[in-house]
């Protein structure tokens, strides 16, 4: 029986995830011709260093990169630091407005945010079309899944180590910077891994609250490519699968930085919470 669970996990993993990979990558080393059939083999001429020159240089990738690290690497801190801050306040809270925002906050995984109040609001504001006001949104609409996590995780822990800490002087925030924040560190690791990918990977407010494609992040760069080619006669499968790869590099990297501890933060989360 476990032979035949490996077998069939095997073979769903290579249908759903090893072919769609190696088609990507093997595709974004052929010339348009080759690339545009969409096959699976090695390549007959490699085109593998043109492809990528291309989209580096004329493809607006750098600039994109860096407009995506400038919207998630603060959204991530921001998310993570103030949403454990308020799963801790939650966690120890009885209060009955506390339970009814904690699940105000929560609800917020499940709905997703009106366009159109959202870019009135901006506009107000005067930062509609912004990467600050871009920032804003992202940071808001995430911080539901990160106090999800972390406030299970924290009524686990014993109130008796803030409750030393205290009587030795401690203030609440350090209490929170050296207790509490270090024990949910598993938990919020997973939650940054999940915001990092929901994130860098967000197209449709992206699409409406960033203006010009000088502030485009990777997946509305990678449109704008895209569409683009869909004006040439044939469609630039080679340029496109490359510009896929380059979009997709860094989450590989920070999931292969942070895999071996995702698993244990997902076990104590469960466990605790």
């Amino acid at each position: 029986m476990k032979a035949l669970r490996v077998t069939a996990l095997s073979v769903i993993a290579l249908l759903w995830v090893v072919l769609p990979l190696w088609m990507l990558l093997i595709n974004s080393a052929k010339p348009l011709a080759e690339a545009s059939l969409l096959g699976l083999g090695l390549p007959r001429e490699w085109a593998l260093w043109d492809n990528y020159r291309f989209v580096l240089t004329d493809g607006g990738y750098p600039q994109a990169l860096l407009n995506s690290m400038v919207v998630v690497i603060p959204t991530i801190g921001v998310t993570v630091l103030f949403g454990a801050m308020a799963a801790w306040a939650y966690a120890r809270s009885t209060a009955m407005s506390a339970k009814v925002a904690y699940n105000i906050t929560v609800l917020s995984i499940v709905l997703p945010a009106a366009i159109l109040p959202t870019i009135y609001e901006l506009q107000v504001l005067g930062i509609d079309g912004s990467r600050l006001g871009y920032f804003l949104v992202m940071a808001g609409t995430r911080m539901g899944s990160v106090v999800f996590l972390a406030t299970g995780f924290i009524k686990s822990v014993p109130r008796e180590l803030e409750e030393s800490a205290a009587i030795d002087g401690a203030s609440r925030l350090q209490i929170f910077l050296r207790i509490i924040f270090p024990l949910a560190v598993p938990v919020l690791l997973v939650g940054s891994v999940i915001l990092i990918i929901s994130t860098w990977n967000e197209f449709f407010f992206a699409q409406f609250l960033l203006q010009g494609t000088d502030r485009s992040t990777l997946p509305l760069a990678l449109y704008h490519f895209a569409s683009a080619s869909a004006d040439q006669p044939v469609m630039r499968w080679n340029l496109i699968f490359a510009h896929v790869v380059l979009t997709s590099l860094p989450l590989m990297l920070v999931y292969l930085f942070v895999q071996r501890r995702i698993v244990p933060g997902l076990s104590s989360g469960a466990i605790k919470g």
